[in-house]
């Protein structure tokens, strides 16, 4: 018989990213037990001088991981302890992870966590001041101990002991024998111990438990036998690095203020040195029980939020200077077209929550959309979605999204992207959620799915845009004709077109043909709007409007009436627009129940028949043409000319169709956004909208309500377009004359840093 355990544990040492992901993870619960429930768990004992065990306190830690507010927003039943906790106190303590638990009561404990190695110190104020032990132990012996994690085990142990010889020589007696372990298929390794006869040699990808620990430390302010000795033990679990120290995946900050509890008695009020050590060591006056900053892992959305936008400050200023330094005049290099592999190995798929937790999952860098099938996270690159829609039927929301296969209608010039037809291909996936909230939570299930519904149709938006621009040239205004053929009976009557075409508004009729449509009035007026001249086609339903519209931003301005155009909009009204207050008739008077229910009726037949229409045409065109719908839920008001109105986002711009004239913005031409005027005192701020070219003039909106301004936020950042915010208003004229006079000095300034809040 030969033992191989050596062998193995040298070989299961090194991790996969998977396993590291689950040991971040680990590490955040952690985190999260430790200063949600543990911390305050010990204050209320204290303050209520209670007399609990060791093993009761033990025990409630252990329920807590099956509380899912401690975790992290893991699944409860995936979370299991690898020891139970240990928790410490009376003057004899034991640094061992397979230590048994003490009966005592703890006024002074420390403690260890078994979800993933981060060993925690807490002391009560007034007993002894451990932090000048604690900096030293981080500082002197923790941090440079990571940077030698490279050479034998053996190696590290001895580097660390001449420390520990050079600086604290008296320290040498008290402190443990091992300074860590790897963790490989078992918790600790023991063939991969951080000893002095360890001759294992450590490897790239290996995981460890690093900790150092003293113990017998006198404590001369101690006056019971149990206050006159404590110890102090400090861990983290980190990867070994192939170059440089090694990767801390237990990402907390151990200094004594954020990992210590201080707790001040009644009778110390008088003692201003504690009280002024306790101020110098966190910043703010003491209290009953003052609590430590959050963990980096507590993350608020507004946190989330600046951290994305400071990543999209720096692509920003990079891609503007790549693109300001480009020769004028020349067309920008345009990227080799992408394969439709989203991630070669399933090792590359996002480590998000909403994979984790098998919602779905929109991957904007890598246009893919990751869905839960069969319990197993597939992605699916967005070139494979054909269409999607989404429907509320009782209290569900449904959620379809149809996908090409073989035999399916593909768009022109589209050529055979199945490389293995003869593959069993999915067709069509159909998700549901409820509509009712559990309760305990903030939202609805279905709430993913509805912005799963609006994100997917971003990512596709984008997608074919880049896809059009890349296979059609630019084609200039009006210079096609029409041509009818078989297709010219698709038709929508009785409407309205706007601008006016003369003076008299003037019905008419919308045909589409086979590359474009016209409109035909009835004294015989023609207005022809090319496919592949269309920029944005809205459809503004009339749901909460009196019009309902189909609305047409065009690439190249078109003439008709005299004057160029690149908005053309076709509505018909569904309601009075005006009221006669003449009227003294009674409220429930059947003439005006029978009118509000021929509106009702009205309503729904024009938004039927305009749907039909929409849904022919993106047939004929092979779906080069794709109407868009604005996102109500997310529409704010604002005064982009004299006027407020209501403005919503499409799923790529910004725009009000019901007011004339319109408003649209282009998400992909849009810089960044400003916030101006953006204080406490005043309810409404301004937006600024600047342009990637900036010789283009901004564009301002007015008066927006201040209770806006988180949801734009939001809505922004979903998009990854920059904003910034300031309390006054700017003269946008000169700012935009000085960079394009010297773009190279701008950047060179910063950029556009100088928008930023003093101090970030």
């Amino acid at each position: 018989q030969v033992d191989v355990s050596a062998a193995v544990a040298q070989a299961m040492a090194a991790k996969e990213e998977v396993e590291l992901q689950l040991m971040r993870k680990a590490a955040a619960i952690t985190s999260e037990v430790f200063t949600k429930f543990f911390k305050e768990r010990v204050m209320e004992i204290v303050d209520a001088d209670e007399k609990v065990r060791h093993s009761k306190l033990a025990e409630a830690v252990e329920k807590a991981i099956e509380e899912k507010k401690y975790l992290a927003g893991a699944d409860p039943s995936a979370v299991e302890m690898c020891y139970p906790p240990i928790i410490q106190s009376g003057g004899n303590y034991n640094l061992k992870f397979s230590v048994v638990r003490y009966p005592r009561n703890p006024p002074d404990p420390t403690c260890a966590y078994p979800f993933l190695k981060k060993k925690t110190i807490k002391k009560k104020k007034g007993i002894f001041h451990p932090e000048i032990a604690v900096c030293w132990l981080e500082m002197a012996v923790f941090r440079p101990k990571l940077a030698l994690l490279h050479p034998k085990l053996c190696d590290v142990y001895a580097a660390v002991m001449d420390v520990v010889k050079k600086q604290r020589p008296e320290l040498l007696g008290k402190i443990t024998k091992n300074l860590g372990f790897a963790m490989g298929i078992e918790f600790r390794e023991g063939s991969l111990v951080i000893n002095s006869k360890n001759q294992q040699r450590l490897k790239k990808g290996m995981v460890f438990s690093i900790n150092v620990g003293l113990s017998e430390l006198p404590n001369k302010e101690g006056k019971r036998p149990e206050e006159r000795t404590y110890a102090l033990f400090i861990g983290d679990t980190v990867m070994v690095d192939e170059d440089g120290p090694a990767v801390v995946l237990t990402s907390v900050k151990k200094k004594v203020k954020n990992v210590g509890i201080f707790l001040k008695n009644e009778d110390e009020d008088e003692e201003e040195p504690d009280k002024d050590a306790a101020e110098d060591l966190l910043g703010r006056s003491s209290r009953a029980a003052l609590l430590t900053e959050r963990t980096r892992n507590e993350l608020t959305a507004e946190e989330k939020r600046r951290a994305h936008q400071k990543e999209l400050a720096t692509q920003l200023n990079e891609d503007a200077r790549r693109r300001l330094t480009e020769q004028r005049g020349e067309q920008q290099t345009q990227k080799a077209r992408k394969s439709n592999v989203s991630y070669k190995s399933a090792a590359l798929l996002p480590k998000e929550p909403h994979v984790r937790e098998m919602k779905i999952y929109i991957d904007k860098k890598y246009e893919t959309v990751i869905m839960p099938v069969f319990g197993i996270a597939t992605p699916f690159h967005i070139a494979t979605i054909k269409n999607i829609s989404m429907s509320v039927e009782g209290d569900y929301t449904y959620l379809r999204i149809n996908f090409f296969c073989p035999g399916s209608a593909l768009g022109r010039n589209e050529g055979n992207i199945f490389p293995n037809p003869e593959a069993t291909f999915v067709k069509e996936i159909t998700y549901r959620a409820s509509n009712l909230k559990p309760p305990g939570e903030s939202t609805v299930p279905a709430s993913n799915l509805q912005n799963a519904f609006r994100i997917i149709k971003e990512v596709q938006k984008r997608y074919k845009t880049r896809e059009a621009e890349e296979k059609e040239k630019e084609v200039g205004s009006g210079q096609l004709g029409v041509a009818r053929g078989s297709h010219g009976g698709r038709r929508l009557k009785d409407l309205h077109i706007r601008p006016n075409i003369a003076q008299k508004r003037m019905q008419g009729a919308l045909g589409a043909h086979v590359n474009g449509f016209r409109f035909t009035s009835v004294r015989g007026d023609k207005v022809d709007i090319l496919y592949n001249n269309i920029k944005h086609a809205v459809f503004q339903p009339c749901d909460g409007e009196m019009i309902i519209v189909l609305h047409f931003h065009l690439k190249n301005a078109i003439m008709f009436g005299k004057k160029r155009h690149t908005d053309v909009q076709f509505y018909t009204e569904v309601g009075e627009i005006t009221t006669d207050l003449g009227k003294h008739q009674h409220m429930h008077d059947r003439d005006d129940l029978y009118a509000e229910q021929m509106e009702r009726e009205m309503r729904h037949k024009l938004k039927t028949a305009f749907k039909n229409f929409i849904e022919k045409v993106e047939a004929l065109t092979k779906e080069e043409l794709e109407f868009e719908v604005p996102f109500r839920e997310l529409g704010f008001n604002g005064a982009p000319y004299r006027s407020t109105c209501l403005l919503q986002p499409t799923s790529s711009a910004l725009v009000n169709c019901t007011e004339w004239p319109p408003f649209v913005v282009t998400l992909d031409e849009v810089e960044l956004i400003h916030f101006e005027r953006v204080q406490f005192h005043l309810k409404n701020f301004d937006l600024v909208i600047v342009y990637k070219d900036y010789a283009r003039k901004v564009t301002m909106i007015n008066a927006i309500p201040v209770a806006s301004l988180d949801p734009i936020k939001e809505w922004l950042n979903s998009c990854d377009l920059k904003y910034t915010e300031g309390v006054q208003s700017l003269n946008w004229t000169k700012i935009m004359k000085t960079i394009v006079d010297d773009p190279e000095g701008f950047f060179e300034q910063g950029g556009w840093s100088f928008l930023e809040p003093e101090g970030e």
